[in-house]
């Protein structure tokens, strides 16, 4: 008996499966229709329901009892961490003043640093080295790292003082700089020094910008809204900048006008600035000998102050401050380098084609007769020797011996061509400056809205 139930049972299996190999689509369509049947009539039913938007509003409220959090207070009072502060050094700065503004509060390591000649040198009568500081919880050191840049090889030094197990140690490394670039923008809204300030543009960036369009820009009458961006050098220690390098791409909106320029150096050959389309921005001599000065006086008649008699002035004379940094205004030779009668302390460069730049009235030389110096290189600092009456820069330009207006000289073109060859290299240049300085003035733009 049993055996018959199991034949009939593999014979209906066989049959179905038969059926479902032979009629598969039809088998297929018969459940879709079934499903969708059955799933009709459960819609058909739930529209019967009420209408959720008249069902009633209940509050319900319950007191509930607060987790015990004990353990997690607990954990977070125990957790210990850093705080990392960075100052930069000031030449008034004692170790105890330096620590204060670090936020340490540690008499140990102010006695530590005090008691030790290595850290002292290091830390104390410097202005602006960058220091870091690392304190536990309580505000003690931790560790203190200060970096600076001892020369222009391409190091810098790093001292390290560290607390241990048993007290503190401290250490001098030598490490290289990181060479890296930096984009910034600004808005004018007094100067252009204030606008580089306020967007912590260093001034020798500034500088540089200023001579760049010096010949397109009058940075004496800058108009409120006059907006800039810059890429430049910077070099790094520990991912902190130490100093700024060159600049370079820039571009100035200045009186509805646009200049832009940007670095740019074929193998073998000095470099200088370019606009976008290949001209040169380099001219043979800078427009002034001191950065940002005002014109005291002008190359022509007048009163003059000493003789007290009317006299041509063979010159232009730049006010500033005795000390102020004085760079010569194209490449050339010491000529001169010593005093002479009303000049005071004076510089005589010379340059190609019988040209002639006087420098007078210096607090100091800083260039001996004989040396080559190049455009922008500091080679004294403004004083009151001679006939002054007070402290400025007496400048003059000769030609062949005689004297011509200095206001001209900044016209005469020093720049050299882009070749055939190099032009490839610079048109991909150019392109990359365009998207930098637009990312920069897009950053501007979003400020100011």
């Amino acid at each position: 008996m049993i055996h018959a139930i199991l034949a009939a049972e593999e014979l209906l299996a066989s049959r179905v499966a038969h059926t479902f190999r032979t009629y598969p689509k039809h088998i297929a369509g018969a459940i879709g229709a079934l499903l969708l049947c059955a799933g009709g009539g459960a819609f058909a039913v739930a529209s019967l329901g009420p209408d959720v938007a008249d069902l009633p509003v209940q509050q319900v409220l319950e007191a509930v009892k607060p987790l015990v959090a004990d353990d997690q207070v607990e954990a977070l009072d125990n957790h210990d961490f850093t705080l990392f502060r960075t100052e930069l050094t000031r030449s008034s700065d004692t170790i105890e003043a330096l620590l204060k503004r670090l936020g340490i509060a540690d008499p140990a390591a102010a006695a530590f640093v005090r008691g030790n000649a290595e850290a002292r040198a290091a830390l104390l009568n410097r202005t602006g080295r960058t220091v870091t500081a690392e304190a536990a919880r309580d505000n003690t050191l931790q560790r203190l790292s200060a970096r600076w840049i001892p020369d222009g090889d391409g190091a810098f030094k790093r001292l390290v003082v560290v607390r241990g197990a048993k007290g503190f140690s401290v250490r001098t490394e030598v490490d290289q700089l990181t060479a890296a670039s930096r984009l910034a923008s600004g808005v004018v809204r007094s100067s252009l020094f204030a606008a580089t300030d306020e967007a912590r543009i260093p001034d020798a960036v500034a500088s540089q910008l200023a001579d760049i369009f010096s010949n397109d820009v009058d940075f004496r009458s800058l108009r409120k809204g006059d907006r800039f961006a810059v890429v430049y050098e910077t070099f790094e220690a520990d991912g902190q900048s130490l100093r700024s390098g060159r600049v370079l791409s820039a571009e100035f909106e200045s009186n509805g006008k646009t200049h832009q320029a940007l670095w740019f150096q074929e193998p073998g050959k000095k470099g200088g600035y370019y606009r976008p389309n290949g001209d040169s921005l380099v001219r043979a001599f800078l427009a002034s000998p001191v950065e940002f000065s005002r014109i005291s006086s002008g190359f022509a008649m007048r009163m003059h102050p000493i003789m007290n008699s009317w006299r041509q002035h063979n010159g232009i004379d730049f006010a500033a401050p005795t000390g102020t940094a004085v760079r010569a205004v194209g490449d050339g030779t010491v000529e001169f380098a010593g005093r002479q009668n009303g000049y005071g302390n004076i510089i005589i460069l010379k340059h190609r084609n019988n040209q002639q730049t006087v420098y007078a009235h210096l607090s100091r030389i800083d260039v001996k007769v004989g040396q080559s110096v190049n455009q922008s290189q500091f080679i004294g600092a403004v004083g009151s020797t001679g006939w002054a009456t007070g402290p400025h820069l007496h400048f003059e330009f000769r030609v062949n011996g005689q004297y011509t207006n200095p206001a001209n000289i900044a016209q005469q073109d020093g720049g050299t061509p882009i070749t055939a060859a190099a032009r490839p290299a610079f048109n991909r240049l150019a392109i990359a400056t365009r998207m930098e300085l637009s990312a920069a003035f897009s950053v501007v733009q979003a400020s100011a809205e």
